[in-house]
């Protein structure tokens, strides 16, 4: 794969390259694709041999399970500048765990997991390395699942609306959600219906007010409270 200047710049911050030597770098890169993915496009099936890691350059990408019965648990939404599929190229028969989809027209960097595996057989320095920056992710992943496990769905979902809102933000602001809303469902581990009830409750509160796809927040500090129940807000 042929670089520009800006892609390379990109590529050499990602996690698991950011360590590589410029020969190892350039390795990666020979064997390394761009892929565009059409808005519900499949990228891979769960079950199918993983032979690739990626990285989302422009759009979303849905990673969900299927159960026997038919029904899709949504696992993760991916955005720009995450990497998935990394950890499974270990595995002694690599395979997908998931199943991915293009949420959006979306761009990806597919990398080939046997040239990355083959530089750290070389590589001890390199090697170590890319052990403790998976050490650190998966730290945060399971800080996530502690909190999936842990919340309620109502703190679920307000915690989802202020991400990325500043601690000392008071309001009011807009949120636009950026999901489906069956999706975002599935994502915060709840019925879509559950999702609309809760989204009703706190909009009773006079907390938000619901526009299609926007959310308005009136009082940041009072939704806070209203997901945890403390004080100032309200005990469902």
């Amino acid at each position: 794969m042929i670089l520009a200047p800006t892609l390379e710049q990109e590529l050499r911050s990602v996690y698991l390259l950011a360590g590589l030597n410029p020969v190892q770098f350039d390795n990666m890169m020979q064997t390394s694709r761009v892929i565009e993915l059409a808005e519900g496009e499949n990228l891979f099936n769960q079950g199918d041999h993983a032979k690739q890691f990626f990285l989302v350059r422009r759009g979303q990408i849905k990673l969900f399970r299927t159960s026997p019965e038919g029904y899709e648990k949504v696992i993760e939404i991916l955005v720009p500048g995450q990497t998935f599929a990394e950890a499974v190229m270990f595995m002694e028969r690599p395979s997908y765990p998931v199943s991915a989809t293009a949420l959006h027209a979306s761009e990806l960097v597919g990398f080939d997991s046997a040239t990355f595996v083959d530089i750290l057989r070389q590589s001890v320095d390199s090697c170590f390395r890319v052990m403790a920056d998976m050490s650190i992710w998966l730290h945060s992943r399971l800080n996530e699942i502690e909190a999936l496990s842990v919340q309620n769905a109502t703190l679920r979902l307000t915690n989802y609306l202020l991400q990325g809102t500043p601690k000392d933000a008071r309001g009011p602001i807009d949120v636009a959600l950026d999901l489906p809303k069956y999706v975002l469902a599935s994502r915060l581990s709840v019925t879509p219906e559950s999702l609309s009830r809760i989204l009703q409750n706190i909009q009773k509160s006079g907390l938000i007010s619901v526009e299609g796809q926007k959310i308005h927040i009136h009082d940041v500090e009072g939704l806070r409270n209203y997901g945890t129940g403390h004080p100032g807000g309200k005990t469902r």
